[in-house]
């Protein structure tokens, strides 16, 4: 198809091949910038994005050994769970109605609402037109542990002792609903459902729905609580669970040398996405640009990474396209690295296909908060956005002795400034089946 080099591009009317990456048309015509002006996190290292970021440069980890009596006989007993009780974070009688991965995303999210300086109360109390916000909330299994709590009722005590409450607290979209419901969100409330790279997408798909105009701001991650003895037992059969010593440090050791295996995890990451017209508009601060997205799929295997890590490498080309950027713009990667052999080689091969001899520093959190699963990249996001309004890279921990098959500028031992010759960090997450989303974020301006 020919077209006028001067000629306007829309997204109906162009691919993204017709245009080489960063070509200023890429910011085509009507497509609006979105900017991420609230973060909100609760995870292994705590509540709050703020007690995050700190623990991620201090290099602590929120790994435990799982002591309750569920969990003994399990072949592997190590987790990384939110060292406090939710009961006290929410009202009771709305908490008793929700899954645990509801109630970690309604928390994670409201602390981005109002960190994005939005009325704890919702949306109208906020100025907002509740019919322009949206809501999308990354997950995996959502509610499903109340589905087998509530068969073991069932077993043990009969059809009459099951909740009536099963069915709402069961459902994936709980997560969003919930955190529709606490803030009077109407204009859209949505989920993602693709495997470790959920809470990732729906950040993607959140950045295209306010771009073209359907919401004008929304929150956006994820959210996930499988920390359960069903979950341990069926991950530690695949032996895709960490068996290292906890003593001896964080047992989740991306990229090392080392590494057997992730550690389960549980946590909710979420963002306030905007158009920037509109956060200008209400004296929002900015905390980076959400510049871009990219996605793809392996067609490999059920479970396995594709060793070439041709899908990765597709995602984060799409991702630096669709931000109108190129490869030398990057100046920090977010790597998912779950600490798998097999996974972090394929991410590592990846990347230095995309970097080639470039030195981009590369950070793996999930020797500090372990496998947050659904919400991995919800709260790998936050981090990200962090590293960009700080201009600082946190470590990655458990990684003293690197993969001497990994090629990569690795962020180790104490934080790294970040490098000033560029502008754009990714977010990597990438799931079983073969899913691969990778999210694109900006400096914001000075």
């Amino acid at each position: 198809m020919h077209r006028s080099p001067d000629a306007p591009l829309t997204p109906a009317t162009v691919t993204a091949a017709e245009v080489p990456p960063g070509d200023p048309r890429r910011r085509a015509e009507g497509r609006r910038r979105v900017v991420v002006t609230g973060l909100g996190a609760i995870t292994p290292l705590g509540i709050g994005a703020g007690v995050l970021w700190q623990g991620l440069l201090d290099g602590r980890h929120g790994i435990r050994e799982l002591d309750g009596p569920e969990f003994a006989g399990l072949p592997v007993r190590t987790g990384a769970t939110v060292p406090v009780d939710l009961a006290g974070l929410l009202p009771r009688p709305r908490a008793r109605r929700m899954n645990r991965s509801a109630q970690l995303a309604l928390i994670a999210a409201r602390e981005a609402w109002q960190d994005a300086g939005l009325a704890a109360e919702g949306t109208r109390e906020s100025g907002l037109d509740p019919d322009r916000v949206g809501v999308c909330a990354g997950t995996i299994i959502g509610g499903a542990p109340v589905l087998v709590d509530s068969d073991r009722t069932l077993r043990d005590k009969g059809p009459r002792a099951v909740s009536p409450l099963t069915t709402p607290m069961t459902v994936p979209s709980q997560a969003a609903s919930q955190i529709s419901l606490g803030l009077h969100i109407t204009g859209e409330a949505r989920t993602v459902t693709s495997a470790c790279a959920s809470g990732t997408e729906a950040i993607g798909q959140t950045i295209d729905r306010i771009r073209y105009g359907h919401v004008d701001i929304a929150l956006a991650g994820g959210a996930e609580a499988v920390v359960t003895p069903a979950l341990m037992a069926a991950f530690a059969s695949m032996r895709a669970l960490s068996t290292l010593d906890i003593a001896a440090g964080t047992p989740s050791r991306p990229f090392a040398k080392g590494r057997d295996g992730f550690v389960n995890g549980e946590g909710a990451g979420f963002l306030v996405l905007e158009a920037e017209e509109h956060a200008l508009a209400r004296g929002a601060r900015v905390y980076c640009e959400a510049a871009g997205w990219g996605l793809s799929a392996d067609a490999h295997h059920v479970a396995a990474p594709d060793p070439t890590g041709h899908g990765i490498t597709t995602a984060v080309r799409r991702a630096v396209a669709d931000a109108g950027a190129q490869v030398a713009d990057l100046v920090h990667v977010n790597a998912h690295a779950t600490a798998t052999v097999d996974g972090d080689l394929a991410e590592a091969t990846a990347l230095h296909r995309v970097l080639g001899t470039a030195k981009v520093p590369v950070t793996a959190l999930k020797g500090h908060l372990g496998h947050l699963q659904g919400a991995a990249g919800g709260v790998e996001a936050v981090a990200a956005a962090l590293t960009l309004h700080h201009r600082l890279i946190p470590p990655t921990i458990g990684c003293d002795d690197p993969d001497d098959a990994i090629s990569l500028d690795l962020v180790t031992d104490t934080p790294r400034p970040l490098p000033t010759n560029g502008d754009l960090a990714l977010s990597n997450s990438f799931g079983f089946g073969g899913h691969n989303a990778v999210l694109a974020l900006r400096l914001a301006p000075a």
